[in-house]
């Protein structure tokens, strides 16, 4: 089986695979966090400017963490640090930068969001937009595969020998089955909250089982399947999962205490809502 073409050519433009994959990505998730926001009764006009924001700053941490992870290269070649259509995109880098961004330019444009419910909100679009990034991008670049294998599922990816562990499915199925829980969760919460409380209860709860999950499959993905701590990027992917999961980890538990108590000052008997 031959590798899928990375790059073709329209006319004079050398048009790279992934990217195309990239942008259809971004746009598919925007258009899903406009329908959540709408679902929420929220105001959705001050989404272009948010997603633009979102994006400018989503490539230029990841980039910026892959420079970093791999400065014994860059050091020597400079000129190749804005190559982004090379390749070259840390997910980790990605969100420490579009992460903060995000929430400082939504409180200040949708103030009734929240930050708990506005991560909340968000998760199921950045999980379900992994799943269809990881198929429409790393998928379709250059050296996009995980360890030679032989396996019957193994494929061939350009730039590298032979046929590959096809990390980038195995990865989009991880995020499509996380996506699935934090849906599930979703209608959990709103089907055990009593119609007494008002809100989201617990807020950050989908975002903590987010974390939890997106974190242990990462840092599987990478030990098992990539490098597995072999070099420096590999140890920092490892430790922003574990870094994921125990704060994952401490936002569950403070929303179950948060849960715990608003359950206490409802008074009996609880009145479970049918939604």
């Amino acid at each position: 089986m031959e590798p899928i073409p990375v790059l073709f050519h329209l006319g004079p433009l050398s048009i790279h695979t992934y990217g195309i994959g990239l942008a259809i990505t971004f746009y598919v998730a925007s258009r899903y966090f406009v329908r959540r926001l709408k679902r929420a009764e929220l105001p959705t006009d001050w989404v272009p400017g948010f997603v633009i924001a979102i994006i400018c700053s989503a490539i230029l941490g990841a980039r910026a963490m892959h420079v970093a992870a791999n400065w014994s290269y860059y050091q020597d070649h400079l000129g190749q640090i804005p190559a982004i259509w090379q390749g070259g995109l840390s997910s980790f880098g990605g969100l420490l930068l579009a992460v903060p961004v995000g929430i400082i330019l939504a409180r200040r444009s949708c103030p009734e969001l929240g930050t708990l419910k506005g991560l909340d909100l968000v998760a199921p679009v950045l999980m379900a937009a992994w799943a269809i990034g990881r198929l429409l991008g790393p998928q379709l670049m250059v050296a996009g595969g995980g360890h030679p294998s032989t396996a019957w599922f193994a494929m061939s990816y350009a730039g590298q020998d032979g046929r590959r562990v096809p990390v980038p499915v195995i990865q989009a199925v991880e995020d499509a089955t996380t996506y699935a829980i934090l849906l599930l969760t979703e209608r959990r919460l709103r089907a055990s909250r009593p119609a007494q409380l008002t809100g989201t209860y617990p807020a950050g709860a989908v975002t903590a089982i987010a974390m939890i999950l997106w974190g242990l499959s990462r840092w599987a993905d990478e030990k098992y399947l990539l490098d597995g701590g072999t070099n420096l990027g590999s140890r920092l992917v490892e430790a922003a999962s574990l870094a994921l999961i125990v704060g994952g980890t401490i936002l569950g538990a403070r929303c179950a205490s948060n849960w715990r108590k608003a359950l206490r000052a409802v008074p009996e008997p609880l009145e479970l809502r049918k939604d």
